[in-house]
């Protein structure tokens, strides 16, 4: 699973998903990506879940870009615990999703391949998702 080598605080703030995600809204390494339409917190179990379901269903041919990665850290007080005595201890690592963020991409397979895979790891996520496509950027350059 996807955890950061190491971390200057082990105890992180929870901060705020406002807004839509600032880059990675575009397919740049594949032909297609899996495309999140609402923010939320994604754990390194649902990464990797997501993952196993596109590379098996994919029978380990093509290729998988994940976008994402788990830099933040979350935490939690035991069961019974009362109230106050400090902030819990940590109890995993999570990616900060914002909406229109290009969580996976998949190259070299096809688009009925590409297009169900992705769609088996959008049910280990917790976020409604859309499938899109590379848009190719053509047209003249202008140099010189």
């Amino acid at each position: 699973m996807l955890v950061p080598k190491r971390v200057k605080h082990r105890r992180e703030f929870r901060g705020k998903m406002r807004g839509a995600a600032k880059g990675g809204k575009e397919v740049t390494f594949g032909e297609f990506g899996l495309q999140a339409l609402e923010s939320s917190w994604i754990t390194n179990r649902q990464i990797e879940a997501a993952r196993v379901a596109m590379t098996r269903y994919m029978k380990r041919g093509g290729k998988v870009w994940i976008k994402i990665f788990p830099h933040k850290s979350y935490t939690a007080k035991g069961v019974g615990v009362r109230m106050g005595s400090g902030k819990g201890a940590p109890a995993g690592w999570v990616a900060v999703v914002k909406r229109e963020k290009i969580m996976f991409e998949i190259g070299g397979v096809s688009e009925e391949v590409a297009r169900e895979a992705l769609r088996l790891a959008s049910h280990k996520l917790p976020v409604k998702t859309k499938i899109v496509k590379r848009e190719e950027v053509g047209g003249e350059s202008n140099e010189g």
